[in-house]
């Protein structure tokens, strides 16, 4: 599901798990900040994340997944330490995003430091069609880099941008054509780690001050959320319309 090569100086974690378009489910996520954990002790100089197949990351693997019992405070916990694992990993950390990116797959790009994208990409928050709230800090990204009407629009119609218009309303760095992102990622890790890497940390730590307030309130803030809509008739029809592969009927309730 989750694999950690090194080449050199260079780390790279792939998502692998393509047929179900790298949707992490929690074991999943706690391979990821193993891997994490083992390219940092490997004292690499820079690392790679990207996603196998069609898609970087779908979000969350729901398959399977009873609303009722479901450990969302479990799940989001996870998540964030993983998104704090990655935040602070000490080395330039680039992510190579195509196709679906969404949900926690969201999240993982937020935390990462560069974040290239494919211009077919899609990007955004899906939730509206689950009557769950937006995680892993997409609201503390869209607000500051949107603002709140553009973020709210986003949201309240789960409209997906591609890549090329996330870059473009300043989501993320670059865009290119999908043939040539993950080379593109790769030459721009290895630049990194023959760089100064003692100054390059200065920069993230002065850097991860300056975001670090809103994303981590906007992350429990979420969670907190997240658990409360759990018990809403709303949820549990948008599990349940996610799952058997229909449009979801919402109450409002």
């Amino acid at each position: 599901m989750i694999d950690l090569a090194i080449d050199d100086a260079v780390a790279e974690i792939t998502l692998n798990a393509p047929e179900k378009l790298n949707a992490l489910s929690l074991d999943a996520l706690q391979q990821m900040d193993a891997a994490y954990a083992d390219a940092e002790a490997s004292g690499v100089r820079s690392l790679v994340l990207r996603g196998e197949g069609r898609a970087f990351c779908a979000g969350r693997d729901i398959a399977g997944v009873d609303p009722e019992t479901d450990d969302v405070p479990g799940y989001l916990g996870a998540v964030e330490r993983l998104m704090r694992r990655i935040a602070g990993f000490p080395a330039p950390t680039f992510a190579a995003v195509h196709g679906a990116c969404l949900g926690v797959g969201l999240g993982l790009a937020i935390a990462t430091d560069i974040v290239y994208v494919a211009d077919g990409a899609k990007v955004g928050s899906p939730f509206a069609n689950l009557g769950a709230l937006l995680d892993s800090g997409g609201h503390a990204l869209l607000y500051e880099r949107l603002g709140a009407h553009r973020a709210l629009d986003l949201i309240y119609t789960g409209e997906l941008l591609n890549g090329a218009d996330a870059v473009a309303a300043g989501l993320f760095s670059r865009a290119m054509p999908a043939d040539e992102l993950l080379g593109f990622t790769r030459e721009r890790a290895r630049r990194a780690a023959s760089g100064p890497t003692t100054a390059f940390l200065a920069s993230k730590r002065l850097i991860g001050r300056m975001r670090d307030e809103r994303l981590w309130d906007a992350v429990a803030e979420e969670s907190r959320g997240q658990e409360a809509l759990r018990a809403t008739a709303d949820y549990r029809e948008g599990f349940a319309a996610f799952q058997q592969k229909r449009q979801p009927e919402f109450r409002g309730e």
